[in-house]
């Protein structure tokens, strides 16, 4: 008899705002022939709200325990491409839930990441004062958690999106090869 397994993603896309988790993912699945998921999407229809909002009426560490529970789940039940907001890795315990998935680190650069957010008042840390300053603290406290659990790591900058899967898709084969 052969042992039930429990689905697993077949890759889970982390990396900061602007990266293309949600570009990069939907167009993985499709060339992996598998679903797409998005934990911020995940996150509000959870919650019935935008992510905006859930930060301004009840604030991150709230946003972060939803988060972090809705992204158990589906490592749980997803066998497709699964793509983590941005700071998904903060939590301790989601980065330990991540051990023995295959994870894809999207690198992406201070100047095209702030380019490609622009000011979008849909990423609640990226809106205030200084977006840069804030964009380029990010990359500095979350660079060492996304590299902590990659088992891929691809940079993206000056890239396009079938680039960049076409490089996940060697890296991946190269990584079951081992």
């Amino acid at each position: 008899m052969s042992a039930v397994t429990e689905p697993n993603p077949k890759a889970v896309l982390i990396g900061p705002p602007g990266s293309g988790k949600s570009t990069v993912g939907r167009l993985l699945a499709e060339r992996l022939g598998c679903a797409f998921t998005d934990a911020d999407a995940d996150v509000e229809a959870a919650e019935g709200r935008r992510i905006s909002d859930i930060f301004t009426e009840d604030g991150e560490p709230y946003f972060r325990e939803v988060e972090e529970r809705v992204i158990a789940e589906r490592l749980d039940r997803h066998d497709g491409v699964f793509s983590l907001g941005g700071g998904a890795v903060l939590s301790a315990v989601t980065r330990k839930r991540l051990a023995g998935h295959t994870v894809v680190f999207l690198n992406v650069g201070l100047t095209v990441g702030m380019r490609r957010t622009g000011l979008s008042t849909a990423r609640p840390l990226l809106a205030g004062v200084n977006p840069r300053a804030t964009f380029k603290t990010l990359l500095a406290e979350r660079l060492p958690l996304y590299r902590e659990v990659a088992t891929i790591e691809v940079d993206t900058d000056e890239r396009t999106p079938d680039e960049v899967v076409d490089e996940i898709l060697m890296l991946h084969t190269k990584e079951g090869q081992r």
